[in-house]
């Protein structure tokens, strides 16, 4: 049996605590898709990380943490988050796996993301220079080098052989700066690699299901940056929904049980890309300063807005989400009044649907307002004791989306979340 904890907005919504939250009903932890432009950041002991590529699961010793073929690996991000994880006295060589099929980010992806991303100038799409799309662009290319293939004795001419085809790629951008030192870090950081245990993925999830142990899929990213069903071309460069767990760990879709949807109470949107309910102005702000909204990944400021409820309901609908788990809902304490996109005009008419390419169509968000609870929240611990006000929000997003808000986050402590 596998459940899905993912994202459905734009990401950044608060995925890593609640999938920490979870973890210890579950036996396996596995990330099934994206790389280290994933930022999933928990609180333990009290002290902040942020995990980029290490299943969330990773602070729990009795659980079992797997990194799945779909996801693609920096060697050299994974070496310092092992040395922040072993920070926390814990032993990541003894619960963390690695699936032989995932890709590898060479210094050279990092590179041809840089200079693609330069070339583009007021067109880039924002993109966090990871190596990630690239590497994806290989893997799809069928050029890639995999986790597998570094116990291969042949692995450094496969990588020479690679980095001349990059370079040349290179060289068309007129890209000149030196990777050497990236090149020095990348093959200390594999002989760390090659210490882990590297498994062939699909067989080890699907003995550990036939064994009835219980897996955890962990996303990243979100829905919205999904690369068929995002907000193209401003989308990421995988799967992102329910799907990808099939194709990022090998389990069949029958596996599948509860699909959990993360959304914050309101929207967030890093980079470039349509967000219809964006505020700009002292309301967005004031939402960006209380929620600390700035990249877990890039430190880049997120743009804030209104809870969109046309894009939620749209990615409960391709995800097949089962409950909802509402984050971040104590940084409305503060507003007097709440908006909730419910539909969008599109050229006058009023349309409750995703439109194939949102940043072709001028779209003007369609609102229905709430009065704020104005009241803190952070201590509450059961649902009877929200405000009726809060309740009233929460009530209509439930018969909106035909889906319930089971979880409702209202701090970012382990233990602030209320079962609604």
């Amino acid at each position: 049996m596998v459940d899905v904890i993912l994202g459905l907005q734009w990401g950044d919504e608060g995925k890593g605590k609640i999938v920490d939250y979870f973890a210890p009903g579950y036996d396996v932890i596995a990330r099934f898709q994206g790389g280290p432009n994933a930022g999933h950041t928990l609180y333990v002991d009290g002290k902040k990380t942020v995990l980029h590529q290490i299943p969330s699961g990773i602070f729990h010793e009795d659980k079992i943490n797997l990194i799945g073929n779909g996801v693609v690996l920096d060697a050299v991000t994974l070496k310092r988050e092992c040395e922040t994880v072993a920070s926390f006295g814990v032993d990541y060589k003894k619960n963390l796996y690695i699936s032989e099929r995932a890709h590898l980010i060479l210094p050279t992806h990092r590179a041809l993301d840089k200079a693609s991303e330069l070339a583009k100038g007021n067109e880039k799409i924002g993109s966090t220079l990871k190596g990630i799309g690239p590497t994806y662009m290989d893997k799809t290319g069928r050029n890639g080098l995999r986790v597998g293939d570094l116990l291969d004795k042949n692995f450094t001419t496969q990588y020479i052989k690679l980095r001349m085809k990059h370079q040349r790629l290179l060289d068309n951008f007129n890209f000149g700066e030196d990777i050497t030192q990236w090149e020095e870090e990348f093959f200390e950081a594999i002989e760390l690699l090659k210490e882990f245990k590297i498994v062939n993925g699909e067989y080890f999830i699907n003995d550990k299901i036939q064994q009835g142990k219980k897996v955890l899929a962990e996303g990243a990213q979100g829905s919205m940056l999904d690369v068929d069903f995002g907000t193209f071309p401003f989308v990421t460069s995988s799967n992102t929904i329910s799907a990808g767990v099939c194709t990022g760990l090998g389990v069949a879709p029958q596996k599948i049980k509860e699909v959990l949807g993360v959304t914050k109470a309101y929207c967030t949107r890093v980079g470039s890309g349509p967000f219809p309910t964006e505020l700009l102005d002292e309301t967005g702000e004031l939402i960006r300063k209380t929620g600390n909204e700035f990249g877990s990944t890039t430190g880049r400021p997120r743009r804030c807005g209104w809870i969109d409820l046309v894009a939620l309901q749209f990615a409960c609908m391709i995800n097949g989400v089962t409950q909802i788990v509402m984050t971040k809902a104590d940084v409305l304490d503060g507003l007097s009044e709440l908006s909730v996109c419910n539909a969008y005009s599109v050229n006058g008419e009023e349309k409750n649907y995703v439109p194939f390419q949102m940043n072709r169509v001028p779209i003007e968000p369609i609102y229905k307002h709430f009065e704020g609870w104005q009241a803190d929240i952070t201590n509450i611990k059961d649902f009877g004791s929200v405000p009726d006000k809060m309740k009233v929000y929460i009530e209509y997003i439930n018969r909106f989306l035909g889906i319930p808000v089971k979880y409702i986050s209202n701090g970012p402590g382990r233990d602030q979340l209320i079962l609604a």
